[in-house]
């Protein structure tokens, strides 16, 4: 009886990490982080216009602080923010410095994730093996939640106080409490 409370334990305890460590489905990573093909969304460029990914109130926390996709080419978010043409260029040129490591960091988080699968749907899983991926999957998020976070610092010392104010107000995801719901307008 207690091998069999054992074996149901560890699977519940490892199904709960599996389920915290995917992202929802059809949703890759938010601004801060690179979706499929580019920063721009799933859509790419629409009519010239991006087409951003809809908000997630499961993206980590530093993504939630910029609204979606490539908003400083967005001539609406342009006038709205009085961004300057030397801040545009500005931001574009963090955009590119941090893109590709970004896009690496991204990678390695879903290479990890991809190794953990096999270990979880053993008959019999590894527990030491399994908890080491996990580790794995863990640490590779960190390093891309603070790739994520350098990437706004930069973008953040770019723009004035308002500007940075003003760009929080306008993102879809600053209507979305801490808990993961959205507020009601």
């Amino acid at each position: 009886m207690k091998l069999h409370f054992r074996r149901f334990a560890f699977a519940l305890i490892v199904s709960a990490a599996m389920a915290l460590a995917q992202p929802p489905q059809g949703q890759g990573p938010g601004p801060g982080g690179p979706p499929p093909g580019g920063f721009g969304g799933p859509g790419g460029r629409d009519g010239g216009r991006e087409t951003p990914p809809p908000p997630r109130a499961s993206r980590p926390p530093m993504e939630r602080s910029l609204p979606p996709g490539t908003w400083w080419r967005n001539p609406d978010m342009v006038q709205k923010l009085a961004i300057t043409g030397d801040q545009q260029k500005k931001i574009e040129d963090v955009f590119q410095q941090h893109r590709l490591k970004l896009v690496d960091l991204d990678a390695a988080v879903k290479k990890e994730e991809i190794t953990l699968e096999p270990l979880m749907a053993e008959d019999s899983p590894d527990e030491s093996k399994t908890l080491a991926q996990i580790d794995k999957v863990a640490q590779a998020r960190a390093e891309l939640e603070k790739a994520h976070a350098r990437f706004l610092f930069a973008i953040r010392r770019v723009l004035t106080p308002d500007q940075w104010k003003k760009l929080q107000e306008l993102s879809p995801a600053a209507k979305i409490t801490s808990d993961g719901n959205r507020l009601r307008e």
